[in-house]
């Protein structure tokens, strides 16, 4: 009897987790279809269908409707869809389908997921989340953000009335981060700035006063730290690390990313290149310790540097960002913290004096030869834009997504370093989404005239900027450079 109780009781429970799991794997996949009405500044005007992912509003747009009535504007653009892949060409001739501007068939959820699939933009792979399905005829449509479009094409889209959307193909896209702060873009984000690293000036902000936590952002830090021990002759770029048994245990743990083993030996210039691009946090930790002799010492650096720097807002546990637990009773988890005002006045510093680094983190992908092996930049904007030079991504649990972004600009003097910072996006979709957009902006502000900025925001922070001769004169020189290559 007792058995067959138990055996009862298992079928009972085995019965409610399978009915408590499966609404969760039908709420997984969410879609929303929809249709909205958009209309061209040329007079073309059509339904295109839509899809909002997981939320009422996050709202998605048939690439194939967008190209029919783009078809006949200077923003036409040519499609290549399959089932994971998607080639657009701007200015291309684009091939009807037949499936075009018509209203969905059915009101039912679509079977799809969000996913990086490959994007070619100009026979360019480029990094922008959409959603590809089938349609009832076999026909592949791609969804895609209309921000993300507007990016692509370089085009001005508004919003005249609820469910429709309006394209003005002869105006170019047009990015106002003061609209956007009081619309609520950025309550979805933790702080964001927008300058000029090489003057100083701050183009727009967003609370960066106060500090946030900044996860591997951190590894800038850490990389400036390296940078002046190489400019002191303490280490150089070649120069082999032995890989510590703390090194081990951190690359075989979950937050590694690059596997070094105990005695193994690795370059400075490799370390840094692991650090900065796929963010290894073993390659972090063998800096510090190659440099300081233990993270304890060089975490003190660290600070002392903030200090230096005059960064208010800003406290270091760790090299490489990562949690920090205290070896209390009941330990404390704590974070590298700082303000965007201090990152943009450290970064500046960093570009002024080592403009070199964004040799490093201008590469989209590398191969460390010590260990045989290639990693890839974690930066998705080095994809999605020319302009783009670095610098740095991050993201734990608390800090969110953030983004450290520098951009190559030219006065028609000399080559400006701007600078996007954005702190604590809800993941990296949003991260890069934000970024690309501040970027655009960033560009913009500059080309309309360096040293304005847009009304309701603030001026400089280079007073505690200091100048460094060898690298003002290798600024110079690279600009001639590029001059002489024109």
């Amino acid at each position: 009897m007792k058995t067959i109780l138990k055996k009862t009781g298992i079928l009972i429970l085995t019965v409610i987790l399978i009915c408590s799991i499966w609404p969760l794997r039908a709420d997984a996949a969410f879609e929303i279809p929809g249709n909205c009405q958009v209309q061209t500044d040329t007079g073309a005007a059509g339904i295109v269908k839509t899809l909002d992912y997981s939320y009422d509003g996050n709202t998605y747009y048939s690439l194939r409707d967008m190209a029919m009535l783009l078809k006949d504007t200077e923003k036409s653009f040519s499609l290549e869809i399959t089932g994971n892949s998607v080639v657009l060409h701007p200015g291309g001739a684009y091939i009807p389908a037949g499936v075009e501007n018509l209203p969905w068939e059915s009101a039912e959820n679509q079977d799809i997921s969000l996913r990086r699939n490959k994007f070619d933009v100009r026979e360019q792979t480029v990094f922008y989340y959409t959603l590809i399905m089938e349609l009832p005829t076999g026909v592949y449509d791609c969804f895609i953000m209309a921000a993300d479009l507007a990016m692509i094409l370089d085009v001005d889209i508004t919003v005249p009335a609820s469910g429709s959307l309006q394209i003005h193909t002869q105006e170019p896209l047009d990015v106002s981060p003061v609209s956007l702060e009081q619309a609520g873009y950025f309550y979805g984000v933790n702080s964001v700035l927008v300058g000029d690293a090489t003057t100083g000036e701050v183009y727009y902000e967003y609370q960066s006063d106060s500090p946030w936590p900044i996860a591997s952002t951190s590894k800038l830090m850490t990389c400036l730290l390296t940078m002046d021990a190489i400019a002191a002759g303490q280490i150089a770029l070649d120069e082999g690390v032995t890989v510590s048994g703390a090194a081990q245990l951190l690359a075989a743990s979950d937050d590694g990313v690059i596997p070094l083993e105990a005695g193994g030996q690795i370059t400075v210039r490799e370390l840094l290149l692991g650090a900065l691009l796929p963010s290894s946090n073993e390659c972090a930790l063998c800096l510090a310790e190659a440099i300081a002799g233990s993270e304890e010492a060089f975490v003190e650096m660290m600070n002392q540097k903030a200090r230096e720097l005059g960064l208010s807002q800003t406290v270091f546990f760790n090299c490489n960002g990562l949690p920090f637990y205290t070896e209390d009773f009941i330990p404390a988890k704590r974070q590298n913290s700082m303000s965007s005002a201090d990152m943009f006045r450290m970064v500046s510093h960093l570009l002024k004096v080592y403009p070199q680094i964004t040799d490093y983190t201008s590469l989209k992908e590398v191969t460390l030869e010590s260990l045989d092996l290639e990693v890839r930049n974690t930066n998705p904007l080095l994809r999605n834009l020319p302009e783009a030079t670095g610098l740095k991504t991050g993201t734990t649990n608390r800090a969110g997504a953030c983004l450290i972004t520098s951009l190559r600009a030219d006065d028609g003097t000399m080559e400006h370093d701007l600078v996007v910072i954005v702190f604590g996006s809800e993941d990296s979709i949003e991260r890069g989404r934000v970024s690309g957009l501040l970027a655009r902006y960033a560009l913009n502000a500059f080309e309309e005239g360096a040293g304005w900025t847009e009304p309701g925001t603030t001026s400089q922070l280079s007073e505690n900027l200091p100048t460094h001769a060898e690298a003002a004169v290798e600024r110079i020189i690279q600009t001639a450079r590029k001059r002489a290559g024109d």
